[in-house]
């Protein structure tokens, strides 16, 4: 079953990159880079502050980067432990796809999802009743995930599981939150 889930992840990563088109490359390989969200991560902070006390902002931009520790360095361990090779590094298949970005660290699982994920989730957990269109938060970590199939960085496995890692973390801080922290902020 493991060899047939390879199989697939490997034929879909192909495919998918396959579908680039040279007159997107700057589009995507822009859309990959991290510091261009900045905006989105000041409007999140100003969002935060405009329906909270200011207090109560402090507190949860505090949990939110605590949770992006976490993230990044379970992120970080799990790449290592795995050492899944990326794409770009994987001799077999390097030579027939599109590759825009040549990372040289391991694969499994995505930073870029695990992180982006984690972010918009506990954002939007923190806000869906106060801002009603905080559900449109999800477009920035489903294009920053889709630009490492896209740049030939990683694999669609590694894009679902840092996903589910990224909601996951938020789900629970955001609950740690809820239960530790919350009672003394008000």
């Amino acid at each position: 079953m493991w060899e047939s889930i390879r199989q697939w992840d490997r034929e879909t990563f192909i495919y998918l990159n396959s579908l680039g088109v040279e007159q997107y490359d700057l589009f995507w390989s822009t859309v990959t880079k991290i510091p261009v969200w900045t905006p989105l991560f000041l409007f999140f902070g100003f969002l935060l502050f405009r329906k909270y006390t200011k207090r109560e902002a402090l507190f949860i931009i505090l949990t939110i980067l605590t949770m992006v520790f976490f993230v990044v360095t379970l992120t970080d361990l799990t790449k290592e432990v795995v050492a899944r090779l990326r794409p770009n590094n994987d001799l077999e298949i390097n030579q027939i796809i599109r590759i825009l970005r040549s990372p040289s660290g391991y694969s499994f699982f995505s930073g870029h999802a695990s992180s982006s994920f984690s972010i918009t989730t506990i954002v939007f957990l923190f806000l869906r009743k106060r801002f009603r269109w905080s559900f449109l938060f999800y477009l920035w970590p489903i294009l920053f995930t889709w630009s490492r199939i896209y740049v030939g960085v990683h694999f669609p496995i590694d894009l679902i599981v840092g996903a589910l890692v990224g909601v996951f973390s938020a789900w629970l801080f955001y609950r740690l939150y809820l239960t530790i922290i919350s009672p003394y902020t008000r």
